[in-house]
């Protein structure tokens, strides 16, 4: 009998034939053909800089994950990209942005963006977003915030998450700054949240400093802390617009008065302050020409050069600072020893202090031998 029980001799006129055996819906030859053609090979450093230096987007954002990555082998072969890529470098200006959240920082970004590269000029966003305590994570939305700069062929906008390191974001961020610039950026702006010290680190790494405030939230000079004030060159109240118009020259006008009680710059400039609406694209080209006055006073003077030089020396140190820290937790040894010293500082049997001396002295002694 058939496999079929409709086959039997006493179902008159009934036949039914055999069929076939079901293909996979999908045809596992032609995947494997197709991932063994786009499996992507690995390039070496030569391969990189020669991307970078041709323009090549895709190669840039590769090599600026190497950058971001913890892994030994990718940060290895990222300072090797990092210093082929250190000849072509220092030829971009470096403006660094912060203010309050809804401050509207990616809107006047984008305006001020499309400024930028209206004239001719290749913008590189570098955006420092904090990573959250507990998980690790971060929102990393700024190329959803800012749609028309994304789609703009001479703007290149890169999120990087804290992970609760400011000195390895900021050691980070500079060498993405190397990469950008031999890519040919011309003009870097990094932006941060404006919640933390994180304003401290891009200080440290740009030409000029601009605060971004908003009027209208209360006590406008208990807005931001004086620290940051001190650091601006251009402090711009932005969303003057509609109502809030008035509210944002009355800010200003007090952000004027408060900054004259501020000691006189080491780089002879005086800061100003405007007034913008980003929405309605209005001040952005007075904040442009404005950052164009400072580097042209500061390049005169020889402030310029001489803060570029400040820089690197700062960087240098940060970067023997987070590299002895790293080495440090991450030696074997330590990290048997603190576990045991932890749950006796928790446990009242010893204090930070002895703990802490004790764990640096075994970690001089290993690393002397």
């Amino acid at each position: 009998m058939s496999s079929h029980p409709e086959n039997d001799p006493k179902y008159i006129g009934l036949q039914v034939n055999s069929g076939v055996e079901t293909p996979d819906s999908v045809n596992s030859e032609a995947v494997s053909a197709f991932l063994k053609r786009n499996k992507r090979a690995e390039l070496t450093s030569e391969e990189y800089v020669a991307g970078i230096r041709k323009g090549d987007i895709s190669i840039l954002s590769q090599a600026v994950t190497l950058v971001e990555s913890n892994n030994s082998a990718h940060q290895q072969l990222a300072q090797d990209v990092v210093l082929q890529c250190l000849p072509f470098a220092g030829i971009s200006v470096r403006l660094g942005i912060t203010g309050m959240p809804g401050a509207g920082k990616s809107t006047f970004i984008e305006a001020l963006g499309k400024t930028i590269t209206e004239q001719g000029r290749k913008l590189a966003v570098l955006a420092i977003d904090p990573s959250s305590e507990k998980t690790k994570g971060s929102i990393l939305g700024d190329k959803t915030r800012m749609e028309a700069l994304s789609a703009n062929a001479n703007a290149y906008i890169r999120p990087s998450p804290t992970s609760g390191s400011l000195g390895g974001v900021a050691r980070k961020t500079r060498e993405i700054i190397t990469l950008c610039e031999a890519a040919g950026f011309d003009t870097i702006l990094i932006e941060t949240v404006g919640v933390g010290q994180s304003e401290t680190a891009v200080h440290s790494m740009v030409d000029f400093f601009l605060l971004l405030q908003l009027a209208g939230a209360g006590d406008e000079l208990q807005g931001i802390k004086r620290g940051i004030m001190e650091m601006a060159d251009l402090l711009v109240v932005n969303k003057s617009d509609g109502d809030n118009i008035d509210k944002a020259q009355l800010a200003a006008a007090q952000y004027r008065n408060a900054l004259h009680l501020f000691p006189a710059s080491e780089s002879g400039w005086n800061p100003k302050v405007l007034t913008c609406s980003a929405l309605e694209n209005r001040g952005i080209a007075e904040v442009w020409s404005t950052i164009l006055e400072y580097l042209n006073d500061t390049t005169a003077n020889g402030y310029f050069q001489q803060r570029r030089g400040e820089q690197v020396r700062y960087a240098m140190y940060e970067t023997i600072n987070e590299m002895l820290k790293n080495n440090f937790y991450q030696n074997q040894s330590i990290q048997q020893l603190i576990t045991v010293l932890e749950k006796q500082v928790v446990e009242n049997a010893t204090s930070s202090l002895a703990a802490a001396n004790q764990l640096l002295d075994s970690y001089f002694k290993v690393n002397s031998k």
